[in-house]
């Protein structure tokens, strides 16, 4: 039987085809128990998306907690920044989509999508700039006093600025397309995750201004390092590329006079959206959703907090944006550069190295000869867990006794 919360009632038989049809005028009054414990449903559950930014913060508090190793809290710094890359361009993509489909369903939280997102805008902005501060506050002057240092192009000395314009010239240069906004040419496609400069150059003779887009290469180290002495770590300083190829506009305008530069980043609708049971070719599918993908609509816009009002209103226009979605950080931007910091080589600023162990039943049988797996396996079951249980003498070693058997 169904029914609406009045009128009238249908009766149909439990293979859902209607008997007879006849109709019984039936007023549906809910159970107030019922009403009573649905009201309080919502507190019994978490949001998703809500509770995967908690965990986030969770990566962020590891980077704030200073009884972790200097390398190891900035290489939680770049987790943090690709865990919310990953969250942007997958949960929230798919929870944007939802409402834009009208699928505005409720969920067991007892918030709307609208909320979340709301929610979701709100608690990032908290944790990017709770990153940023970390970041700047903590995180540099630490490196700094352990012999890293991570400096902007005005703190380079004269011979540091040498070698860097002697990189842009041989290097970077002949990698970069500066592509420039006019009725001629329409505003740039900006790939996600790419960092990007906006640049505002003037004409010294019409005294017309234009708008730029140089994307910073993805083949070089965000962080370039400034001497030999980097890959050992003492001593190591590094100047963000973007710094380096801002530096040398000039090059890449001549005849032109660059009044501005700001970086900013876009997040990307990378969803996937194929549905299996739908698909005659799943491979056509997969493909025609991957290309598609490399095309989605923005999810989030990040920029440098010193971008003019009028350069942020042109992205903001041109790529279809909502205000919601910007978000004004200090620079730099994208910091899972960092974990090429965390690689350097200062095993004292790092977790302690982990060397795996014989498990316990295969060292039963261990002595000055290698393992023997099958007199072990013959006396009881081995379970191990890898990597705290040694490969090299447990599956390996049993590769290698069957293949000598």
């Amino acid at each position: 039987m169904s029914s609406g919360a009045s009128g009238t009632a249908r009766v149909e038989s439990s293979t859902g085809v209607p008997d007879e049809a006849y109709e019984v005028d039936a007023i549906y009054e809910p159970d107030p128990e019922l009403v009573a414990a649905v009201k309080g449903f919502e507190d019994r559950f978490l949001d998703r998306e809500l509770s995967w930014l908690r965990f986030n913060q969770r990566v962020l508090e590891l980077a704030e907690d200073e009884s972790q190793p200097l390398l190891e809290r900035a290489r939680f710094l770049a987790i943090f920044t690709s865990n919310l890359d990953e969250f942007f361009m997958v949960r929230v993509a798919g929870l944007k989509r939802r409402i834009v489909a009208g699928l505005a369903v409720r969920a067991a939280s007892g918030l709307m999508p609208r909320e979340v997102l709301e929610q979701i805008w709100t608690t990032t902005r908290e944790l990017s700039s709770r990153q940023a501060g970390l970041f700047r506050d903590q995180i540099v002057p630490a490196l700094v006093a352990h012999d890293i240092e991570l400096v902007r192009w005005d703190d380079l000395d004269r011979d540091e600025q040498k070698a860097c314009k002697r990189l842009f010239r041989d290097r970077i240069f002949p990698v970069l397309t500066p592509l420039a906004v006019d009725p001629a040419h329409p505003f740039p496609y900006i790939s996600g995750l790419s960092l990007n400069l906006a640049v505002v150059i003037r004409d010294p003779q019409s005294d017309k201004e234009h708008f730029a887009r140089v994307k910073v290469p993805q083949t070089f180290d965000r962080f370039i390092p400034l001497s030999a002495a980097a890959g050992a770590g003492k001593g190591a300083r590094f100047v963000p590329l973007e710094d380096v190829i801002s530096a040398h506009l000039k090059r890449l305008f001549p005849g032109m006079e660059v009044l501005e530069a700001h970086t900013f980043r876009v997040t990307r609708n990378e969803d996937l959206e194929v549905e299996e049971d739908d698909a005659e070719n799943l491979l056509a599918a997969l493909e025609k959703e991957l290309l598609r993908r490399r095309f989605g609509p923005p999810v989030r816009l990040e920029v440098e907090e010193s971008i003019s009002d009028a350069v942020l209103d042109l992205l903001v226009s041109e790529l279809g944006i909502s205000q919601e979605e910007v978000f004004r950080l200090p620079g730099p931007l994208d910091l899972r550069g960092l974990h090429g910091i965390a690689d350097l080589s200062r095993e004292e600023l790092k977790y302690p190295a982990f060397v795996p162990t014989t498990h316990q039943r295969l060292a039963e049988v261990e002595s000055s000869a290698p393992v023997d797996v099958f007199k072990a396996a013959r006396r009881h079951d081995v379970l191990l867990h890898h990597p705290y249980d040694s490969f090299a003498t447990s599956v390996q070693r049993f590769i290698e006794q069957a293949a000598a058997d």
